[in-house]
């Protein structure tokens, strides 16, 4: 299984940079990325299994799944090339750091794969307490201990808050299986005070996943965490993470709960629409660009709800086709942050992207690509993942909440054009010239390629989507 083996390679790395001198530090980055590719291989060749639910119905091996871990694997391999840059400028280059990302993929894959709301538990807290080391692994900096500190406080309350919904769950259902909770929730012979309760506990339930989300009202973490924390953190936070909340999302609420989407699906419709307005509106005033990109997030993940909101398989493929293309777009823009980045440099305002098309064309180019894509212009990816949902949206009957999100999306354009306009008609106080390895360049060039390669072929990729339920 691919969790043992990561497992494994995490002890095996841990213990090995023990005793590595300073010029061998690089061994443990490179023994990561290949951690992560034999995991990505060994969750590939799952794929096409039929499903299998073992340990006594808390871990489930299916589709979903499998391609769940080959893409998290993938993308943060990616992400992984744009640190060893950061780390490397701002002398934060440590065996601990890498140590953390996995044991971060690790939670997430038993996220991914949990089916019984300890198992989802587990996992969630395995990736929480990783993030939280991460985010204030640069201890001299105030802006990052300070961001580690309000999403440690503020993660504990929502996973008190999550817990105490499963607790809920499980008092009134007697199991903590999903597929007890499903039969549960499904038989027709509930009690008024029954459904009273598991709606109780469902309201808890979707208030931890808002928050892991970073859904309004369950926000506020998310634009200081961004702002505060090294920006290859930031990269890597803002990305994979997002698979296994969504992961999370369709075990407990469309396989335990689905049963129940009258009620959840009200919840969800108005976070969606909170999320896409604010996220647009308060992103306008942003100079910061990663905390610009962090209001840009909260958006995008109103559209990921709306998809869920619609109650058909087709809309739930369309939420998970969203993420992944989300993923594929906040790597790269934040690759192209730190590729502007140099010691005592962190190239995170939007000023600093100024007259970077006469310095470095090819990769102003790039940044064009990601931009458009993000604001949603086609051919690019990002306008097929917002047209999907918005199809699926509409063919649900709700038509006002489209019409809704459509106007957000056209004013969200606003600043991502802005960051184009600095880079192309107005002119760097200083040059900016590219240091980065050849490495990270090739592959953030290809990062932003695909944006528009994937773009051409929209169909196939949501019907893939859609077949992993």
């Amino acid at each position: 299984m691919p969790e043992i083996f990561l497992l494994s390679a995490i002890v095996v790395v841990l213990l090995l940079d023990l005793f590595l001198t300073k010029p061998f530090k690089q061994v443990t980055y490179y023994l990561t990325q290949a951690s992560l590719l034999i995991t990505g291989v060994l969750a590939f060749s799952l794929m096409g299994e039929p499903q299998t639910i073992i340990f006594g119905g808390s871990f489930i091996l299916d589709n979903m799944a499998s391609v769940f871990k080959v893409f998290m694997a993938g993308s943060t391999m990616v992400a992984m090339v744009y640190t060893r840059h950061y780390l490397t400028q701002h002398s934060l280059f440590r065996g601990e750091y890498f140590v953390l990302v996995m044991l971060a993929v690790l939670g997430m894959m038993v996220m991914i794969s949990g089916y019984s709301l300890l198992t989802l538990y587990l996992g969630l807290e395995i990736l929480s307490l990783s993030l939280y080391t991460l985010i204030a692994i640069a201890r001299e900096r105030a802006g990052a201990v300070e961001a580690a500190l309000k999403y440690f406080v503020l993660g504990a309350i929502a996973s008190g808050l999550l817990l105490y919904g499963m607790s809920m769950i499980y008092g009134i259902s007697g199991s903590i299986n999903i597929t007890d909770i499903a039969n549960f929730a499904t038989s027709a012979n509930l009690a008024s005070r029954e459904t009273l309760i598991l709606n109780f506990g469902l309201v808890f339930l979707v208030i931890g996943i808002a928050f892991k989300l970073g859904a309004v009202p369950f926000h506020m973490w998310v634009p200081d965490v961004y702002q505060g924390a090294p920006t290859s953190v930031t990269l890597f936070l803002s990305t994979v993470p997002k698979i296994a909340a969504v992961a999370m999302l369709v075990r407990i609420l469309v396989d335990g709960l689905g049963a129940m989407h009258a009620y959840w699906a009200d919840l969800f419709m108005v976070l969606a629409v909170l999320s896409i307005a604010l996220g647009s509106v308060v992103a306008l005033m942003q100079t910061n660009i990663k905390r610009m990109l962090a209001y840009s997030t909260i958006s995008h993940v109103g559209f990921i709800m709306l998809g869920f909101v619609t109650g058909v398989v087709s809309g739930y493929g369309a939420a998970v086709f969203y993420v992944l293309v989300y993923i594929l777009m906040s790597l790269a823009a934040f690759g192209m942050i730190i590729l502007l980045n140099k010691k005592g440099f962190e190239a995170d305002q939007i000023s600093d992207f100024k007259g970077l098309s006469k310095h470095s064309p090819w990769f102003a180019l790039m940044m064009l690509v990601i931009m458009l894509s993000m604001a949603g212009v086609p051919p690019f990816i990002g306008f097929y993942s917002k047209l999907f949902i918005l199809q699926q949206v509409i063919s649900a009957g709700f038509v006002t909440i489209a019409v809704i999100a459509v106007v957000f999306a056209v004013i969200s354009a606003y600043y991502y054009l802005q960051i184009i306009k600095s880079m192309y008609f107005e002119d760097g106080d200083t040059q900016r010239t590219i240091t980065a390895p050849m490495d990270m360049q090739l592959i953030l060039s290809i990062n932003a390629i695909l944006i528009l390669a994937v773009g051409l072929f929209p169909d196939f990729w949501m019907k893939l989507s859609v077949s992993l339920f």
